[in-house]
């Protein structure tokens, strides 16, 4: 694995979760979070962005999904975080707009160190699959909030729910493999402050 990578492990009454997670990859992927659309979303996230990506998670599902698709943005978020160490040279903003069919969705990204999370999606189903589409949204809260960026998420057109979460998790991938590539022409980190952590 490169230097940019990561290994987060997080156990609590409510989940079990091990992520190995590099950003400098080829979007390889082993994930089992034991929701089949949650893994799919996950799985594309991964290839998408070039981020390599081994995922377990044990969660109390007999509850319902909420513990293990939260808990699992935390671990991505603080993932992310790990293996953007000091941020050096980092191009720190992403940016990208992802067709899907009849779907469109933007995503944007500010490495600031500053959590926020703008999300404007509309769902018509409550479930796809196994995942509740209400947690969608709870995801991306938890990992922008423990990677510490600002996200910003709006669909600007779209009527199939598949499409509408997949464009999503791509869009979110592409934007973060942007914002996390180093352009040698930023000395030390792209911000007046000195910092972006």
């Amino acid at each position: 694995m490169s230097e940019r990578s990561s290994l987060i492990n997080r156990k609590t009454k409510e989940t079990d979760i091990h992520m190995e997670f590099c950003i400098d990859g080829s979007g390889k992927s082993q994930i089992e979070t034991n929701i089949g659309f949650f893994n799919h979303m996950l799985e594309s996230f991964s290839r998408h962005g070039f981020f390599d990506m081994k995922l377990s998670v044990q969660g109390d599902l007999y509850v319902d999904s909420h513990h293990t698709i939260e808990d699992t943005g935390i671990v991505l978020g603080q993932a992310i975080k790990s293996a953007l160490k000091d941020k050096q040279g980092i191009k720190r903003y992403g940016s990208f707009l992802l067709p899907m069919d009849e779907t469109l969705v933007l995503c944007a990204i500010d490495l600031s160190g500053r959590p926020y999370l703008s999300y404007d999606l509309t769902f018509t189903t409550e479930k796809i699959g196994y995942l509740d589409t209400e947690m969608i949204k709870e995801f991306f809260y938890a990992v922008s909030y423990h990677a510490g960026m600002n996200l910003h998420i709006k669909m600007i057109h779209g009527s199939n729910n598949h499409h509408i979460a997949e464009a999503t998790f791509k869009a979110f991938a592409k934007a973060l493999d942007e914002a996390t590539q180093i352009d040698e022409r930023i000395q030390g980190v792209l911000s007046t402050k000195g910092t972006i952590s």
